[in-house]
């Protein structure tokens, strides 16, 4: 039978829909594109309402598309919410993200008796890490490999601790055996993923580190990059031996969500904006190339407009090399869903203001290249246009009449559209 996969959402949900399609394969399904689909599976978000609102649409058009299909939810929606097997009753079968691994037999189960399963496993305090892990990763030129799962941090506006649970992880043996396994397919660059990703081996004696160590390894392997970080796990201690780590990528992505010390406070974040500031400080001395991104929430409860010009401050002191910027959005069953909430215009316009300068910024930075060599991973191409990253994720595009896709080459740069670096050879 033919498999279609639509996934919404995040690197860790991208990296479940490849685990579940080698699960899938492995038991003789074929990947297919979606006219040829005999199931369709939708890999389901629930970061924001509007990711919720995303899902059900998404479910419905899928299944209105076409109504023989056999279409499949799962994910951190219907963990987060199982009452959407009442609410989608086009959804055949309904997983969550701790039992998509069941996926397999849960199909032979359906058509065995054509009756709805639903199929969502409440996350336990004592869970360990569970996934049978990847060999590849189709159409891409990077690999993510998941190493954590699940958050304790209980921000007050955050509902994936209840669709993920707690935190736990792979073992760094598991993560070397995996890695190995997608060097031998052909992957040269691995980002390391999670839900809290800066909290890998939380109850054990491993850290961060000892992961990057071990997707190091296989000498086919010649960049690893990390996902989103947590300003306050990192140590000192864990930075010094990130500096001695040669294959780390120095692309650091640390949330921040906001620089006013009263809303981080209401947002249960660990951290002030100065000692976020001093770990942007450390890590652009400790690493002469260091590239720091991050998110902000506009129009968080509470925020009054002092509030947020304290946040543009933060940003133009730091001048960070991208900016992620999302208008808060109410997630029913957290605490900032029960505080005084702005109204949606006001969130969006402060949105808007925050983007515009950290689109100024960007675009500062990307022309403050021009005249470097930089080494760059090629991705994609069209028309002879081929673009890539270098090793802290600033994006190049080159000309050339050769096929540039899964090559690392050296390239001057020579100027920049705004958007990315443009190269030569």
């Amino acid at each position: 039978m033919n498999v279609y996969f639509q996934t919404l959402g995040c690197k860790v949900n991208q990296y479940e829909t490849q685990e579940m399609t080698e699960a899938l394969t492995n038991c003789g399904y074929t990947i297919s594109e979606l006219s040829d689909a005999d199931i369709v599976i939708v890999n389901s978000c629930t970061v924001t309402a509007e990711s919720d609102r995303k899902v059900r649409q998404c479910v419905r058009h899928l299944k209105k598309l076409r109504p023989d299909y056999v279409l499949v939810l799962t994910g951190c929606a219907s963990q987060a919410d199982p009452s959407l097997f009442d609410e989608l009753p086009e959804a055949d079968i309904v997983l969550g993200n701790n039992t998509n691994l069941l996926l397999p037999e849960t199909l032979e189960e359906f058509f065995a008796s054509r009756k709805r399963i639903l199929r969502v496993e409440k996350h336990t305090s004592a869970a360990e890490y569970k996934g049978c892990g990847i060999t590849k990763f189709n159409e891409h030129t990077r690999a993510f490999l998941k190493i954590q799962d699940g958050c304790n941090r209980y921000c007050s506006y955050c509902i994936i601790p209840e669709s993920r649970g707690r935190s736990r992880s792979k073992t760094p043996q598991e993560v070397r055996s995996e890695a190995a396994a997608l060097a031998a397919n052909g992957f040269s660059e691995i980002v390391l993923v999670g839900i809290n990703l800066s909290d890998y081996g939380a109850g054990t004696d491993c850290s961060l580190p000892d992961a990057i160590e071990a997707a190091s390894s296989p000498d086919c392997i010649k960049r690893v990059r990390l996902g989103s970080l947590e300003p306050d796990h990192l140590t000192d201690e864990m930075l010094e031996r990130f500096s001695a780590l040669p294959k780390l990528c120095e692309q650091f992505h640390i949330s921040l969500q906001s620089g006013c010390d009263k809303t981080l406070k209401a947002m249960n974040r660990h951290y002030t904006a100065s000692e976020y500031a001093d770990l942007c400080d450390k890590l652009r001395r400790k690493f002469t190339d260091a590239s720091l991104t991050t998110d902000i929430i506009a129009g968080f409860p509470g925020e009054s407009e002092e509030d947020f010009l304290q946040t543009l401050e933060f940003v133009k002191k730091i001048r960070f090399e991208k900016v992620h910027v999302f208008p808060y959005s109410k997630r029913e069953g957290t605490r900032a869903a029960l505080m005084p909430q702005l109204l949606n215009a006001v969130k969006n316009e402060r949105a808007a203001r925050l983007s515009a300068l950290a689109e100024d910024i960007r675009r500062d930075y990307l022309a403050s290249q021009t005249g470097r060599r930089l080494e760059v991973l090629f991705e994609r191409g069209c028309n002879g246009v081929f673009e890539g990253y270098t090793k802290n994720y600033t994006p190049v595009k080159l000309v050339s009449g050769e096929d540039m896709r899964g090559i690392i080459t050296y390239v001057t740069i020579t100027g920049s559209d705004g958007e990315a670096c443009l190269a030569k050879l």
